[in-house]
């Protein structure tokens, strides 16, 4: 698809396009707040495990902790949706990231009086993954209301994941000095103060009154609908899928990371740390990418590429044992999990319908975040008998069949997308109701 050439020939205007979603006042807000408070985000998960590692030496304890924080989202990211569905979006962000804060500063508080003991570490964690069962998917969803021009709405998507991931990069830098220096507690303070800049920034918006539905069905009902509207459109459910196999098997590769620091680098929390970082330059180059995207179209296969590529820098990092190697691999893994989660995402929320889109969208998190604690767990067990390097080998070679098995559905997928993207004008019609689609001999890209 041909870039329009206004304000991108030149240099200083070559980032207009890439920003796009940055003219909505309310994007705008949510993206300058969102990227403080996940600052702290990445800052407490490094000083969260390192802490448990530190005082356990254990790689189940580690995957306990995992499994704690991620499983409320498996359980209770469905009737999330629901309510996101249902209810006013702003309102109940404000209520979840306010008891994340509270968090936070009881974790800090535990650290830094010298009480703390790993069944605390657990309870908390479990805490907060009771909260983001309920944060992610309405967050996931609130974003549409967010964007004047829904044309933009993957520039935003990838923007939300540059944003992840400059935290992602920024976050365990600054963890691993701070563990180094003063102690985790440190992190978990400053990650608590970090949630005032979003919560200013969401009272700060003005957002348009939307219609709810459904308030009159039960929600159950709803719930089964939206169920079964996911996985009954084969599009969504074979990205669902994807991502839940990605997760289960791939992404607990982070649950480990202690372990390679540790015993394989010789390291310490600042090895940690960058570890954690190189994966988040990996991230962060693949959203500048996807959002340079002016167009849906194609990110079908960048997903079936980039789950290869996800699968090849964990197996990779896997069998090194050099510290420059360690980083250049786990860089090619964020780079490809990033890819296809953000890829994945635009392409659903794009073809979604509108009233139904919270509870799909919790579907999203319960297969992406969902399915993690069972990984976490699985590889803190699995690590413990076969160790931490035959984990991560067994977890790659099960996300390398799951994204051969995706790009060979892509042609009967494009087939069923296609009249969806005509009906948007993403594949304009030529005239008189005759559609671009029709006249292709080759099927446009998913």
């Amino acid at each position: 698809m041909n870039e329009p050439k206004g304000g991108i020939e030149r240099g200083g205007m070559r980032l207009r396009p890439m920003l796009r979603a940055l003219q909505s006042r309310n994007y705008r807000l949510f993206f300058v707040g969102q990227s403080v408070s996940l600052v702290g985000t990445w800052m407490q998960q490094v000083a969260m495990s390192w802490l448990v590692y530190r005082l356990t030496g254990s790689a189940l304890l580690l995957g306990v902790v995992g499994f704690a924080s991620q499983i409320p989202t498996f359980i209770l990211a469905p009737l999330a949706g629901v309510l996101a569905d249902r209810w006013n979006r702003r309102r109940l962000l404000i209520v979840t990231q306010s008891l994340a804060m509270v968090q936070a500063a009881l974790l800090a508080a535990a650290v830094l009086s010298g009480v703390v003991q790993v069944w605390q570490i657990i309870a908390l964690s479990a805490v907060l993954g009771l909260v983001n069962a309920f944060d992610i998917p309405i967050r996931q969803s609130f974003v549409v209301e967010l964007v004047d021009q829904k044309e933009d709405l993957g520039n935003a998507i990838a923007l939300n994941s540059s944003m992840v991931n400059g935290a992602r990069l920024l976050g365990p830098s600054i963890a691993g000095v701070l563990v180094a220096a003063v102690g985790e507690g440190v992190c978990f303070l400053l990650n608590a103060a970090s949630y005032l800049a979003v919560l200013a920034a969401i009272a700060a918006m003005r957002i348009r009154p939307v219609k709810r539905h459904g308030k009159n069905k039960h929600i159950l009902h709803e719930l089964h609908e939206g169920i079964n509207y996911a996985f009954g459109f084969r599009p969504i459910r074979a990205i669902l899928l994807l991502l839940a196999v990605v997760s289960l098997m791939g992404m607990p590769y982070t649950v480990l990371l202690p372990v390679f620091a540790r015993k394989i680098l010789h390291g310490g929390a600042h090895t940690f740390g960058f570890l954690m970082a190189a994966a988040g330059v990996g991230s962060l180059g693949s959203t500048i990418y996807l959002a340079s995207r002016r167009s849906v179209l194609g990110l079908g296969r960048v997903i079936a590429v980039a789950s290869a590529l996800f699968g090849a820098g964990v197996a990779g990092f896997a069998l090194s044992r050099s510290m420059p190697l360690s980083l250049l691999c786990l860089s090619l893994a964020g780079f490809g999990a990033m890819a296809m989660v953000a890829s994945g995402n635009t392409i659903i929320q794009t073809i979604v319908e509108d009233d139904k889109r919270g509870r799909v969208m919790s579907l999203f998190a319960m297969s992406f975040m969902g399915m993690t604690p069972f990984g976490s767990l699985m590889a803190g067990s699995v690590a413990d008998w076969l160790g931490a390097r035959n984990t991560l080998l067994l977890g790659a070679a099960a996300c390398l069949a799951a994204g051969l098995h995706f790009s060979r559905q892509l042609p009967a997928l494009r087939e069923l997308v296609r009249p969806i993207y005509v009906r948007m004008g993403i594949i304009p019609e030529v005239a008189a109701g005759i559609q671009t689609a029709a006249e292709l001999t080759t099927p446009p890209e998913k």
